[in-house]
This record gives C-alpha cells, sequence and structure tokens, in this order.
C-alpha cells in the first residue's frame, strides 16, 4: 500500500509511521511538509491513501484536499485528516469537505489506524460506485443514446442560459437548425438499422468540422441544431454553416452501401439589436429550415431576410476569388502621385479593381471579404508581382534619374505571410527593379495588431530597400503615438483633411499642425484627396512633399498610363 503522509511536524509523523508499520500494512511511505510539496507529490505519483494534518504552515489541509479533489490529472484519492483539536466542528468541516474519516492525533494507535484506513478506504468505494452511477444517470438523462450528442434536456437547459447572458453582455448568439433531406426514404427503403449508422456518421462528420466549443444537439429522429455563441458577426455563422454543407457533399458508406446525404439549414441570429427570447430564436430557426426545403433542400437560410442575401453575397465573392485570381478578372489601375515642388510625376499608387462577368466589384466590398477569409494573401502577391513587373516596364521608357516608385497597399492580415519578403526580393530581381522604388502602405490598424512576427516581416521590407509608408493619417486616435514603432518613411494624410469649402480656418490649422510635427520628424509627406485647385494651394502653402487625387488624375489602366504620361 502506497501512503502518502502530510504533516510539517517531524515527531507526528514519526508517529504515525510507527503505527503504520505495526499495523500490519506492508507500506511504502512517502512524506511531504506542506501543501505545495504534497500537491506535486501527487502529481508525480499515486497514493491508497493520504494521511493528511488539518494545520499545515501557509495553507492547512482542507486546502489541500479541495485542491485535489479539482485537479483533474491528479487521482481521486482516499484521504484521512488529522488534527490535534478535539472541535468536532473541525472533524465536520473536513468530512464535508471530502475526507473520508478524521483521527485526533493523540488517538492514534496501530489498531485504530489500520481499521480508520479500511473503514475509509471502504467508503471511498462506496462513493466513487455512488459518483459513477451518478454520472451515468446524468449522462443517459443528458446524452442522446445513439450519436453521444446533447440530447433535447440538455440543449434547453442551456440554450436558455446562453439568451440570458446573450442579452446581459450585448453578445450575438446563432442556431443552426437542421435535418437529413429525404432521410424517411433512407430508413423505410433500408431500414433502421441503416439509417442509425447513417446518423452516426453524419454526427461525426459535422463534428470534425466545427470549433469545439459549439453545443452540437440532437432533438429528435433526423433533426440536429448547433448553438454559437460569442460571435464577432453574423457572417461567422454563415461560414460554419457553409463549412458543414461542404462535409456534407463525400457519400457516407453504410452496410457496402453509398448514400448521397443533402441537409436544409436555418438560421437564426440574436444580437444587441434584436433581444429575441429562446422560444422566438427557435421558432425563427424552424421557419428559415422550412424555407430551405422550400428553395430545393440541400440549402442555407437566414430567417431574416436581409441577412440572407448579404451573407449570399459574401459567401459568393469569398467563394469566387480564386477563380478570378485564376481568371485574371482582377486588374490594377494606378494613380499617379506628383511632386509638390516641381509638379513633376514621380509615381504611381497601386489599386486594385475584379471585373467579374457579373459586373465590376468595387474593393471596399471584397477586400474585407478577402481579409477574413486570408485569401488577402495569395491577392497581396498578385499584386505585388504585377505593379512591380509594370513599375519596372515603365522605368525602362524613362531616363536613369527620373524613374518612378509604386505604393502598394499592404494588409494587416499580410503581414502574417513569412514569404512576403522573398517573394517581393524574387520579383524585383526578375524585373531588374530597385527595392527603393517600392513602397507599402500600412494602415493604422497594421501597426496596432503588430507583433514580433510581423514586425520582423516589416523589418525584413525595409533591409530589403523597401520603403514604408503610413496610410491614411489623421483618421485614428493613436496614430502619433505609433509613427516612431515602425520604421517608417512617408505619411500619407487622409483626403477627410482635406478642406470641402472656402471656411477652412479649423481644418487649415490642424493640418497645418499634423504637418509641422511631421516635419519634425524628418518624415515624407504625401497628401491625398487633392481634388480642386484649393487643395493644390494649400498642399503647396505647407510644402508637403507629394500629392495625389482627382484634381489630377483617378485611377488608371496601365495603357491609360502609357498614353498619357509615358509617350
Amino acid at each position: 500500500m502506497r501512503v502518502l503522509i502530510v504533516d510539517d511536524d517531524i515527531v507526528d509523523r514519526e508517529s504515525v509511521k510507527r503505527s503504520l508499520f505495526k499495523s500490519s500494512f506492508d507500506c511504502t511511505i512517502s512524506e511531504a511538509l506542506n501543501v505545495d510539496s504534497a500537491l506535486a507529490a501527487c502529481e508525480q505519483n499515486t497514493y491508497d491513501i493520504i494521511l493528511l494534518d488539518y494545520q499545515l504552515p501557509q495553507r492547512n489541509g482542507i486546502e489541500l484536499l479541495l485542491e485535489l479533489r479539482q485537479a483533474p490529472k491528479i487521482r481521486y484519492e482516499t484521504i484521512v485528516m488529522m488534527s490535534n483539536s478535539e472541535d468536532e466542528a473541525v472533524a465536520l468541516q473536513c468530512i464535508q469537505a471530502g475526507a473520508q474519516d478524521f483521527l485526533l492525533k493523540n488517538e492514534i494507535t496501530a489498531t485504530k489506524l489500520r481499521r480508520t484506513i479500511i473503514q475509509a478506504q471502504k467508503r471511498f468505494e462506496l462513493e466513487r460506485e455512488l459518483k459513477d452511477s451518478f454520472d451515468r444517470v446524468k449522462r443517459l438523462a443528458e446524452r442522446d443514446a445513439l450519436t453521444n450528442l446533447a440530447n433535447r434536456h440538455l440543449f434547453d437547459e442551456t440554450f436558455k442560459v446562453a439568451v440570458s447572458n446573450n442579452h446581459r453582455n450585448q453578445a450575438c448568439l446563432a442556431l443552426i437548425l437542421f435535418d437529413l433531406d429525404n432521410f424517411k426514404l433512407i430508413n423505410d427503403s433500408f431500414g433502421h438499422g441503416a439509417g442509425d449508422g447513417l446518423l452516426i456518421k453524419v454526427c461525426k462528420r459535422i463534428s470534425a468540422v466545427l470549433r469545439g466549443s459549439e453545443l452540437f444537439a440532437r432533438l429528435g429522429g433526423d433533426e440536429f441544431i448547433i448553438l454559437l455563441t460569442n460571435l464577432n458577426s453574423p457572417y461567422d455563422v454563415a461560414r460554419i454553416a457553409q463549412r458543414i454543407q461542404i462535409a456534407m457533399q463525400a457519400p457516407f458508406e453504410i452496410d457496402g452501401k453509398e448514400f448521397n446525404v443533402s441537409i436544409s439549414i436555418g438560421i437564426s441570429i440574436d444580437n444587441a439589436q434584436t433581444n429575441h427570447s429562446s422560444e422566438e430564436l427557435l421558432k425563427y430557426a424552424d421557419i428559415a429550415m422550412y424555407r430551405s426545403k422550400q428553395s430545393g433542400r440541400g440549402q442555407i437560410s437566414f430567417f431574416e431576410e436581409t441577412m440572407q442575401h448579404e451573407t449570399q453575397r459574401r459567401l459568393a465573392l469569398e467563394n469566387g476569388i480564386p477563380k478570378a485570381l485564376k481568371d485574371n478578372e482582377f486588374f490594377l489601375v494606378y494613380q499617379p502621385v506628383f511632386s509638390v515642388d516641381d509638379s513633376q510625376l514621380c509615381g504611381f499608387e497601386a489599386l486594385i479593381r475584379w471585373q467579374s462577368p457579373a459586373g465590376l466589384i468595387p474593393p471596399d466590398e471584397f477586400i474585407p471579404i478577402a481579409e477574413q477569409s486570408f485569401q488577402i494573401v495569395e491577392i497581396g502577391r498578385w499584386v505585388a508581382e504585377q505593379a512591380i513587373q509594370q513599375i519596372s516596364a515603365w522605368n525602362k521608357l524613362r531616363s536613369k534619374n527620373n524613374l518612378l516608385s509604386i505604393a502598394i497597399n499592404l494588409s494587416p492580415t499580410q503581414l502574417n505571410d513569412l514569404e512576403f519578403p522573398a517573394i517581393v526580393k524574387r520579383i524585383c530581381n526578375a524585373h531588374q527593379l530597385a527595392p527603393s522604388l517600392v513602397e507599402f502602405e500600412l494602415t493604422e490598424t497594421a501597426i496596432l495588431e503588430s507583433n514580433s512576427s510581423t514586425l520582423a516581416v516589416l523589418d525584413q521590407l525595409v533591409e530589403l530597400g523597401c520603403t514604408l509608408a503610413l496610410d491614411d493619417f489623421g483618421t485614428g486616435y493613436s496614430s502619433i503615438s505609433h509613427l516612431n514603432s515602425i520604421p517608417l518613411t512617408t505619411v500619407k494624410l487622409d483626403k477627410s483633411l482635406m478642406p470641402l469649402n472656402e471656411k477652412r480656418n479649423k481644418t487649415d490649422a490642424l493640418v497645418t499642425g499634423l504637418v509641422q510635427m511631421l516635419k519634425i520628424l524628418e518624415l515624407d509627406i504625401v497628401a491625398e484627396g487633392v481634388e480642386t485647385e484649393q487643395h493644390k494651394t494649400l498642399c503647396q502653402n505647407l510644402n508637403v512633399t507629394r500629392q495625389q487625387g482627382y484634381y489630377f488624375d483617378p485611377g488608371l489602366t496601365a495603357h491609360a498610363v502609357t498614353e498619357r504620361y509615358l509617350k
């Protein structure tokens, strides 16, 4: 028998050991002097019984007992508490905390200790059997016997609490309700055994594509529901539902037969604006699932019509991006950038556009989707290749003393692309372009979200010879504090800082102050959104470095740039 004695008093420990040796137990005895050393011992070894002193230094024995009971990596042990206190309240407190017995130290004898240990172990065995029985009953009450998913009872109880918490936290919660299309036909044609086997495999396949934090439940028959909490946006629900649909595309094999199964999904959402009750959310999800059935089965439907159209649009764009890259639907336009001193052309900013078969898709619509789906990484590589190749071709038409630079926007997500600096180097080498003519524009968000990994990507670009610019300066609240945290050479004043009319005293004062500060920091300044003669004059008065905007030209195709500026 393996015994752990936890007591800081050496005399008491020796007394207990003598009683153990006299009790005819075949013992292996370990000792600990405090709670921490006892916990460490229990993590490394297993013990048949722990003889635990109530009064320990720093933390008492009950605290150790509670920690042992709650530690997932420590096996549940038989524990006998010991104390010099004759206070019955102490003994009762120890038993209530989970000890199997209690001994007064001055009453310990070999016979009494032996009897106490045997009784404690038997009591512990009975307690464990009772707990196992309770766990089995609880599992039967809360789990579906066929699929081992949560059952209707557990879902209802959890769902009510989740809705209440969602209202209190002003968060976003969603239900994904679905059933199998034509499941009754499979059951009737191939038997309930095949139907049950199919349900089990469907649940396993869907569970594999979930995040793991959802509540996945079987409501009955072939009807299932997934509860999603703490969502960032309703679009997250659509992406999960789409993953589920994709997972269902491969056939299922049951008893040597293949079954192609589709599911109809209905989605309802609760957020700070709606505050639906649990009953309403279930009803709305059911209505949405009915719409999916009516739409031809195998569909995804939201209860809210506006969300349905928006989500379908977003999913269509996300799924269309790989095809757009493959079919060359993306193209670049180039907005010219001019020197303020002499109004000479000094470079371009490359701007991406998407000409889909259905029409021109604005970047404000597809760029956020590309970022959320991480497809912006592939798009960013494509933009770098096209822009660098084009500026190199144009520079071959100009003298070496009058070369043009290219500005390329860099998404925060792209900063996680650790291969990007090497790709830029390869492209520059391939097209014989000096990296110093390539400027990458960062948003304030990219700087705020930077970490050691993303900063390393920026440092590598700078080491390569490229320059970094902070875009849209003047729109954020913390740009100033971050100007020195990134190796920037240029700051681009946001177009919102350009005055809208003649009454511009406050705007002029703001822009003047920002420009003066940036000059003190020895940064180049580019004014965006120059649209009028008034804007151009302001840039000259402020002596900013470069300017761009519709006053000069909007984004032009490569052919238009060549015709207008390079012939």
